[in-house]
C-alpha cells in the first residue's frame, strides 16, 4: 500500500517537474522577445506556414462540420418540433466551441508535428548548438517566431472557419432540409453575439499558442536521433490536443459560466 501511494507521489511530482520546466521554457522565449535583435521575416514566414497552408484543411474541416451539425440538430429538434432553432444551434455552435477547437486540433496535427520534427532534426544534428556557438539564442530564433505566429494567426483561421462551418449549415438547411434562407439567415443573426465570436477568437489565440509552445517544447527537448524525434512529434500532437481541451473548458466557464 505504502509502495503504491509512493508512486502516485512520484508520478505527481514528475508532472510538477515536468510542467515547471514548461512553465521556465515558455517564460524564457518570451522574455527573449523584449530585447532585440528581432527576425520579422521568420515571424512572417511562420505567419504564413501556419496559416496559409493550414486554410484548407480547417476550411474542409469545418465545412463539414457544419453541414453535420445541421443535419444532426435537425434530427434531434424534429423529435419536439422545434426545427426552426437548427440556424442558432449551427452558430452558436461553430462560433464558440467547435471553430476554434476543431481548428486547433487539426493544426495541432499539422503544424505543431511539422514544428516539433523540424527544430526536433536541427537538435539531433546539432544545428542548435552551431547557433549557440554563433552567439545567435535559440529561442529567439527559433521558437519566439513560432509562438508569436501561431498567437496572432489560430484567430484568423478560426475567424474563416466560423464563416465557412455556418455557410455549411445554411447550404445544408436551404438545400436538404427545405429552410427558407431569408428566415434562415435572419434567425442565425438574431441570436448571434458579439461575445460569441470574441470568445472564440481568444480561445483560438490561446490555442494557437498552445500548438506553437508544444511542438518547440519537445522539438527543442528530443534526443536519441531518428526514434527521438519521432517520438517529440508524437508527444507534441498529444499534448497539444490534452491541453486545447483542457483550456476549453476553463476559457468556456471563464465566459459563460
Amino acid at each position: 500500500m505504502i509502495g503504491f501511494i509512493g508512486s502516485i507521489g512520484a508520478a505527481f511530482l514528475a508532472f510538477l517537474a515536468a510542467v515547471g520546466r514548461l512553465a521556465l521554457f515558455a517564460g524564457r522565449a518570451l522574455g527573449a522577445g523584449f530585447s532585440p535583435p528581432y527576425y520579422p521575416r521568420l515571424i512572417l514566414r511562420q505567419i504564413v506556414d501556419i496559416g496559409y497552408y493550414s486554410l484548407p484543411v480547417v476550411g474542409l474541416t469545418a465545412l463539414f462540420t457544419g453541414m453535420v451539425l445541421a443535419l444532426q440538430s435537425h434530427t434531434g429538434f424534429s423529435r419536439f418540433n422545434a426545427e426552426g432553432a437548427v440556424a442558432t444551434v449551427v452558430v452558436l455552435s461553430v462560433t464558440r466551441e467547435l471553430g476554434p477547437v476543431i481548428a486547433g486540433l487539426m493544426v495541432a496535427g499539422r503544424v505543431g508535428a511539422s514544428m516539433a520534427a523540424e527544430i526536433g532534426t536541427m537538435r539531433v544534428t546539432e544545428q542548435i548548438d552551431a547557433l549557440t556557438t554563433l552567439s545567435t539564442d535559440p529561442l529567439r530564433y527559433l521558437v519566439l517566431p513560432r509562438l508569436l505566429a501561431g498567437f496572432v494567426t489560430l484567430p484568423c483561421l478560426v475567424l474563416v472557419a466560423d464563416i465557412v462551418g455556418v455557410f455549411g449549415g445554411f447550404l445544408v438547411g436551404t438545400t436538404k432540409l427545405n429552410f427558407n434562407a431569408v428566415s434562415y439567415l435572419t434567425q442565425t443573426e438574431r441570436y448571434l453575439e458579439t461575445m460569441d465570436v470574441v470568445s472564440g477568437l481568444v480561445k483560438a489565440a490561446v490555442f494557437g499558442f498552445i500548438v506553437a509552445l508544444m511542438g518547440c517544447y519537445h522539438g527543442y527537448h528530443s534526443r536519441g536521433g531518428a526514434e527521438g524525434v519521432g517520438q517529440a512529434t508524437t508527444h507534441a500532437v498529444v499534448s497539444a490536443s490534452i491541453l486545447i481541451l483542457l483550456f476549453n473548458y476553463f476559457l468556456t466557464q471563464a465566459f459563460f459560466a
